[in-house]
């Protein structure tokens, strides 16, 4: 009761609190033909105090104190405007920008806005947009972002992922789609994110702890995906094409928009057709067994995706809203030789085609339903966001008796159906005294289903309600502080399930096992954030200390029965706490004209990190895991290297390292599972600006060193360390209005073989995909 009046106190705060003593300067900027110029500049002169207009032109600058400001508008290919403004309460204005007709060298609009978010945040904070996508597509979403230090795609095949963020993956990281908590199957190792990257507008990644605002899961980190791009025209859109030689993929998406007035619409759609991968050998030796490949293909891995998205929006002055209706479908095959750790005998002919996707296999449709709503009130800005989502997954697989299970009447192994209901409110407010708050409420439900012969985790429902408040403080120009506090409660229903076979029991009778009790169980949590930002000159540093929760998962406390993926048992525990994290996260970076350096180091205690722990015992054959939980310690960094020595050349070096180690339990002074190992990536990029590449093409060079990964959990296999050399090149055409751009990547351009340490394959020894070519035509107009 304690903690409730507590976390009712918390909310009421969030919504009670209302005082203006600071301002907003807001506007838009516009060309002389009355259209909005994005990314403009807009700064007060002689402070740190700046921003750059949206896609519609629009700005907003909060002024923490009244008096007499320079407001400097700066946009390349424009002359500039420097303005004075009395500022005693809210000002909106509006400014026209002149056409410089003078030709510029060359255009760079994104970095100083990216850098001035990352100035005002404690955190570490990473933003790319919709070309840094198209620029780096490599299969998966997950895969197109890899090369941001930090980043993993822990790979299904060649056409999936799922995303790792400094080792921490599944339930202990989280993605959000227009701020709303995505909700798959985030817990099974064999699928990957049922998202459509091509309809993502811009990305915003935080590394380190990010549960004081998002809630439990993010205790690793924060990939936010959004789809913000307002249409400024009648109509607009664009087309891409793109195909992979690799597996032969094919694919095609395209978007349309328009806007009249206040009303804007979005319409985007994506498909993709894939065959068997290929892997630079031509035999897997598995055990004793010898498992030959025809042309080198990875039987069954064939798979094709179907998405559609439709987005509806009003914008005014003071308030905008929008919904999004989106259908992601995808659907592929498991290697035809082996299902998880299993060598399979089967009568399907799988060389028959390359692009057939027999038995097994897995389907997934992901439905959602998002409203996101602004409104400005004053000083004061509240934004809710509102969801459904529903995730229907199914495997299949040719239906064989494992123990005492008799062989099945269907091929459905398992169905998962899984409905999200998700409600978040909060609200931003400038104080007296150059504070902002930042508060807000976040409730959750879920309903998750089962069926299917292959048990893994039985029904449930959860409900998770959390209260934050978030204060920021402008001590001076160069220097913020930050804290704050939030409150969660999580309560987990699981049901009862018994096998629908009878097992033998020590008496001589038979019964229907019960694989998973009835369960009710609730956690309470109070986490905390505080942090500090210094910005002089070319330095930027900054600091965040916090303390992280999440609430264990229904498959960690009740599951009971074979991981057929992964051929092991797995046993839950239903005495589990919520699991808790402690972690430093620094920031230094210098940046001049030429030269940009980065170093991000961390660490972070676990006192009751949550694993499954391999055990000496056996069942039915198989080796049992037993969730527990034990202190863990981890601690790493990120280093980023950029040198422009001229206007054409861009030399670029990026290394991670993370070290774990387990400090209690069974595995003490063993590592975590799937712990990835160091690595760097160094590149070049060349801009010719030629006739054959014009203004903006460019050419990329890029050597990737992977260390061998010698601290494992067993029965994990050691991994070699690996380089491989990657290319691309491309540029872009005006024509008209329009523009076209082509982009050409090679990858693993020696076709080595080598394997990753977090790769779904890598546990029975299939190697990363060979060499391939991969292609993209974009149009948009």
């Amino acid at each position: 009761m304690k903690f409730t009046y507590t976390l009712l106190t918390l909310v009421l705060c969030c919504f009670t609190l209302s005082a203006q003593s600071s301002f907003k300067i807001s506007g838009f900027v516009m060309n002389e033909d009355k259209m909005p110029i994005e990314a403009v500049s807009v700064s007060v002169t002689g402070s740190n105090n700046a921003t750059r207009t949206d896609r519609n032109g629009f700005f907003e600058l909060t002024q923490a104190a009244s008096g007499t400001i320079t407001l400097h508008i700066d946009a390349l290919g424009y002359f500039p405007q420097s303005t004075q403004l009395s500022v005693s309460n809210n000002i909106r204005r509006d400014f026209i920008l002149r056409k410089n007709n003078i030709e510029l060298e060359e255009v760079i609009v994104s970095g100083n806005n990216k850098r001035s978010l990352q100035m005002k945040s404690a955190q570490n904070l990473i933003q790319v947009d919709k070309s840094y996508i198209e620029d780096n597509f490599s299969g998966s979403l997950m895969q197109s972002l890899e090369k941001i230090p930090g980043i993993r795609a822990m790979t299904i095949g060649s056409g999936q992922s799922k995303p790792a963020i400094r080792g921490l993956g599944f339930n202990r990281m989280m993605v959000t789609e227009n701020g709303i908590k995505h909700e798959g199957q985030q817990w099974s190792e064999d699928h990957g994110l049922e998202i459509d990257q091509f309809s993502v507008d811009d990305i915003e990644i935080l590394k380190g702890p990010g549960s004081l605002l998002y809630g439990g899961d993010a205790i690793g980190g924060v990939i936010s995906l959004r789809n913000n791009y307002i249409p400024s025209a009648k109509i607009e859109g664009n087309i891409n094409l793109y195909g992979r030689s690799n597996n032969e993929s094919l694919g095609f998406s395209g978007q349309i928009a328009g806007r009249k007035n206040r009303f804007y619409y979005k319409v985007n759609a994506t498909y993709v057709d894939y065959g068997d991968y290929k892997v630079p050998t031509d035999s897997i030796q598995y055990y004793s067994y010898y498992i030959k490949l025809k042309d080198r293909r990875l039987r069954n891995t064939a798979g094709k995706d179907r998405n559609a998205g439709i987005t509806l929006g009003y914008i005014d002055k003071d308030f905008r809203s929008n919904f999004l209706i989106s259908d992601v479908y995808s659907k592929s095959g498991f290697f035809a030789d082996a299902h998880g750790l299993e060598v399979r005998m089967s009568d399907i002919d799988y060389d028959k085609s390359s692009r057939d996707i027999d038995l097994p296999y897995h389907s997934v449709n992901h439905f959602k339903v998002i409203n996101n709503s602004h409104l400005q009130l004053g000083t004061l800005h509240l934004e809710g966001n509102f969801a459904y989502q529903n995730n229907l997954r199914k495997e299949l697989s040719e239906p064989v008796s494992h123990g005492y299970m008799p062989i099945p009447p269907d091929a459905l192994e398992r169905k998962f159906n899984k409905n999200t209901y998700t409600s978040n409110i909060s609200f931003k407010l400038p104080l007296k005294g150059k504070h902002s708050l930042h508060g807000g409420i976040n409730v959750e439900h879920q309903h998750n289903s089962r069926d299917g012969w292959g048990f893994i985790i039985p029904d449930f429902r959860t409900t998770g309600i959390g209260a934050f408040l978030y204060d920021r403080y402008f001590l001076s120009e160069n220097l913020i502080v930050s804290a704050g506090i939030r409150a969660d409660q999580t309560s987990i229903h699981i049901d009862s399930y018994h096998d629908r076979y009878q097992t033998p029991v020590e008496n001589g009778d038979w019964e229907y096992k019960e694989r998973a009790a009835n369960l009710k169980r609730s956690f309470n949590s109070f986490t905390w954030s505080a942090g500090i930002n210094y910005n002089k000159d070319s330095w930027m540093l900054k600091a965040n200390v916090g303390k992280s929760f999440r609430a264990p998962t229904p498959k960690e406390l009740s599951s009971d029965g074979v991981n057929y993926h992964i051929f092991r048992y797995e046993k839950g525990d239903r005495n589990l706490n919520a699991e808790e994290s402690y972690q430093i996260d620094i920031g230094i970076n210098w940046k001049n004209d030429v030269l940009d350096i980065q170093l991000e180091p961390y660490l972070n205690y676990f006192p009751n990190y949550i694993y499954l722990n391999p055990t000496s015992g056996y069942y039915e054959g198989l080796q049992m895991y037993y969730y527990t939980q034990a202190k863990v310690l981890r601690y790493g960094f990120e280093a980023t290297l950029g040198y422009k020595p001229t206007h054409q050349v861009t030399l670029g070096a990026q290394g991670e390292y993370l070290y774990a180690e387990q400090l209690s339990g069974d595995k003490k002074g063993y590592t975590l599972p799937f712990s990835p190992p160091w690595s760097c990536n160094f590149t070049i990029a060349y801009h010719p600006k030629n006739k054959i590449f014009g203004a903006d093409g460019d050419i990329q060079l890029e050597y990737k060193i992977v260390g061998a990964q010698d601290r494992i959990v067993p029965p994990e296999n050691k991994t070699k360390g690996y380089q491989t050399i990657n290319m691309s090149l491309g540029r872009s055409w005006q024509i008209n209005q329009n523009k076209m751009k082509i982009r050409l990547q090679g990858q693993n351009l020696l076709n080595k073989r080598y394997y990753d340490h977090t790769s779904y394959y890598r546990l029975i020894d299939v190697p990363e995909p060979g060499r391939n070519i991969s292609i993209m035509i974009g149009y948009n107009f």
